[in-house]
């Protein structure tokens, strides 16, 4: 993805209502469940420290585009979820792995966490001299001492989707099974698999973009038909009153992403983007039609025709028409 495509995504999607639209779409089909208030912002550098040879700890640094902590209360108690989105304006044939790569540093990073909180604690009652106690037993047993992680303790689930701004059909692998050559059933009973979830506006009807309730909605319907100049004017009439009231944001996200030369006022906190396209048509058709005159002044010229004739043919100025020629 482009710098400049990537930067701009990235602060569209971290947007909390946004973020919440995503995963209330893809979880909960749109049924606004997670409420914007109730995310919290995550720091997106994963650092794992799995063992390497002979003991040494070899620490590992990925960044995800976006992650944000779910809390709510649910049947009394609270609940927590992890929620990443993984912004793609280019298919990644590896995707699998580099999700499933982001979990599985997700919950090593929880475990190294908890296995700290532990020694803090256990270092802590030790210099106050008091005896350490969980639940019932005084000590942790070998293995909770030995792993860092105690019978008790419980992981955070992390999800994470990816949302594909390009209006080309994902072709991808969606699964690690889908990137192996392996048919041997017994060897497949043996594995996990790991699922891409993905968001991606070619593979959704407009049924499901319509279940997105933030400008999400505009943003996947416009890539949809950003190459289909047709039935993108038709999306735009049938939703006039949300389009002509975009957020600038999602304008951004549009125009980066399908370079559709829509100009608009920066300093406004929103677009009117079916006046826009509109201006940007008739601009292309004056362009149009000035270099069909243009063209048809050379020939004419070329012609032995007097530039004042000429000009009179294409209706511009004579000064302009010598100016094309170059007789000025």
């Amino acid at each position: 993805m482009p710098l400049k495509a990537d930067t701009i995504t990235k602060d569209y999607v971290k947007d909390a209502g946004v973020f919440a639209d995503i995963f209330n779409y893809y979880i909960y089909n749109g049924r606004q469940v997670i409420l914007p208030e109730q995310l919290i912002e995550r720091d997106s550098t994963k650092i794992a420290l799995p063992y390497g040879a002979d003991g040494v700890v070899v620490p590992i640094q990925k960044f995800r585009d976006v992650q944000k902590l779910y809390a709510a209360m649910t049947d009394g108690k609270m609940e927590y979820v992890l929620y990443g989105a993984e912004n793609q304006a280019e298919i990644h044939y590896a995707m699998a792995v580099k999700n499933n790569l982001y979990d599985a540093l997700e919950y090593a990073g929880q475990v190294e966490e908890a296995a700290k909180s532990h020694r803090k604690e256990m270092k802590r009652k030790k210099k106050q001299g008091e005896t350490f106690t969980d639940g019932n037993r005084k000590t942790p047993s070998t293995g909770e001492f030995l792993s860092g992680f105690w019978e008790a303790d419980r992981l955070i689930p992390s999800i994470t989707v990816t949302i594909f701004f390009g209006s080309e059909k994902w072709d991808g692998p969606l699964s690690l099974f889908d990137m192996m050559d392996i048919s041997d059933p017994d060897v497949l009973a043996c594995m996990d698999n790991y699922h891409v979830h993905l968001v991606a506006p070619a593979q959704m009807a407009d049924e499901e973009i319509m279940k997105f309730q933030s400008s999400l909605r505009e943003v996947m319907l416009f890539i949809k038909y950003s190459k289909d100049r047709e039935n993108l004017s038709r999306i735009l009439k049938a939703n006039e009153k949300r389009f002509r009231e975009v957020e600038r944001r999602a304008a951004d996200v549009i125009e980066a992403i399908t370079n559709s030369g829509i100009k608009y006022d920066e300093s406004k906190e929103a677009v009117d983007v079916c006046q826009a396209i509109q201006e940007m048509r008739k601009e292309s058709e004056r362009n149009g039609r000035l270099m069909q005159a243009q063209e048809s002044a050379k020939k004419l010229y070329e012609m032995g025709i007097d530039t004042e004739k000429i000009a009179q043919a294409v209706g511009y100025a004579g000064d302009t028409v010598k100016g094309w020629l170059g007789l000025k």
